[in-house]
């Protein structure tokens, strides 16, 4: 009986001290998770600004760009994957994984060969573990990205769209799999098509009676394309990146809520196991005592 108070004792000990530690991880990732918000809500003003100038250039214009046109055979397509760097967030990289496994198996099913560039160690861990080959990855920033790291990302991954697909192994498109951030509690899973350039929010079509605005470009609209459609590109990357982190921050308040939830209820489910024993412990001491005593008075 004392061996299994003891046993209910160290439990209670190990799961307090591991709830310490998780509560601790909760406090740190609802602080970092308010900078993550207000870095996406900075992020995006630019990123529909430069969105609404390259789809005026697109719409606008009669140039054909090599970042805006359709290649007339796809073969080979690029696959962004943004996970975390650490575990403890709940489903939230699994659930990335899962939705990039549904793409790549829809561009087999186009006859298309999916190339992936995989951002977070646990993408690069879930691929290497399988034995998958992947062109590129990143790793060690994924709570808190940094614009550097989303421009050398576009820059990689423009040059691979510019490169020939047969001779110089190529993409045909760039496709991003990331977690969308809704609020605290709705994390969404989400896929967009970054290259060839979709118009994501065009212009609106005239009313009737007015007419088309019309639109000079100095120097010429290839320059002009040319200089804003790797700033799109990388804007878009690293907004869908700080997006992913703030998904990431917000999966794992709620993981390590839980998991401190959890933890407590542990604590109490021990320390009534611990009385129980102990008061069971004492009700045979007093049998014990009592017997004892009846048997030296029935010898006398």
């Amino acid at each position: 009986m004392g061996a299994q108070i003891r046993e209910y004792r160290q439990r209670i000990r190990s799961v307090s001290a591991t709830k310490k530690i998780t509560r601790a991880m909760e406090l740190m990732a609802a602080a970092r998770v308010v900078k993550a918000q207000q870095a996406v809500r900075e992020s995006t003003p630019y990123a529909r600004a430069i969105t609404r100038a390259v789809s005026a250039v697109a719409t606008f214009s009669n140039e054909e760009h090599v970042l805006t046109t359709e290649k007339e055979k796809v073969t080979r397509a690029a696959v962004v994957i943004i996970t975390s760097d650490r575990g403890l967030a709940g489903a939230y990289s699994s659930s990335v994984l899962k939705e990039s496994e549904r793409l790549i198996a829809r561009l087999r099913d186009e006859g298309k060969e999916a190339v992936p560039y995989l951002l977070g160690r646990k993408a690069v861990g879930y691929y290497s573990f399988r034995g998958r080959e992947f062109a590129a990855d990143w790793t060690g920033d994924s709570e808190k990205p940094a614009f550097e790291r989303a421009r050398e990302i576009g820059i990689r991954l423009v040059d691979d769209f510019l490169k020939d697909t047969e001779a110089e192994g190529g993409v045909d498109e760039v496709h991003i799999v990331y977690s969308r951030f809704v609020s605290m509690v709705t994390q969404e899973p989400e896929v967009i098509r970054l290259l060839p350039l979709e118009i994501v929010e065009g212009t609106e079509p005239p009313a009737e009676g007015e007419l088309f605005p019309l639109y000079e470009f100095e120097p010429t609209v290839e320059e002009v394309l040319d200089a804003l459609l790797p700033k799109y590109v990388n804007s878009r990357l690293f907004n869908a990146m700080l997006q992913a982190a703030a998904s990431e921050l917000a999966a794992r308040q709620r993981a390590m809520k839980s998991a401190t939830d959890n933890a407590e209820e542990l604590v109490k489910k021990y320390t009534r196991l611990a009385n129980q024993a102990r008061q069971a412990e004492i009700t045979q001491e007093i049998s014990e005592i009592v017997g004892g005593a009846s048997a030296l008075a029935e010898s006398k």
